[in-house]
């Protein structure tokens, strides 16, 4: 997982006013919203990045099928208690197999970075509040991994081959 410093990314978000669907440019490493993505898709370079941000309301079957030309999501927390983004990470990975990178934006905190780690996500712009030294260190907290198993380990940490369980090292 890494946290992306926002003055320092190569990302930029193509903004817009909100009474319009501004049409982008066809520039690498924009973020569009799905409204712009769907203005420009057509004509949109195959050879360039583009990114698409994904407000956590909507149903990432409904950007399933421009999952293969997208190099970033990024999904947004509005709230720190809104969890809706964490499920359509885990949706993107599983069901729709994104490879891509999967951004955590919005009121991001650094105590929710091992559950973004683990439900598919691989980078966060944390909260400008947050400490980077301190998300660092609540990254180090599980090195041994997890009883369960999650996206980025989907068998249990401690399970044997044959299934049957082992106890873990002490």
């Amino acid at each position: 997982m890494k946290c992306i410093d926002a003055n320092h990314d190569r990302w930029h978000e193509v903004t817009a006013d909100d009474s319009l669907v501004a049409v982008p440019a066809a520039e690498p490493y924009s973020l569009l919203s799905i409204a712009q993505w769907q203005a420009v898709r057509e004509s949109w370079p195959e050879t360039l990045a583009v990114g698409l941000i994904v407000p956590n309301d909507v149903d990432v079957e409904k950007v399933g099928a421009d999952l293969p030309r997208l190099q970033l999501v990024a999904l947004q927390f509005p709230k720190w208690v809104d969890g809706r983004a964490y499920s359509q990470a885990r949706l993107l990975r599983s069901r729709f197999g994104f490879a891509g990178e999967i951004r955590a934006t919005g009121v991001v905190l650094v105590d929710m970075l091992p559950l973004l780690e683990r439900t598919g996500f691989d980078a966060a712009v944390l909260r400008p509040d947050q400490s980077l030294a301190t998300a660092r260190r609540v990254l180090g907290f599980f090195p041994q991994g997890h009883y369960q198993g999650d996206m980025t380990e989907p068998r249990p940490r401690f399970a044997r081959v044959d299934g049957a369980a082992a106890k873990p090292a002490r």
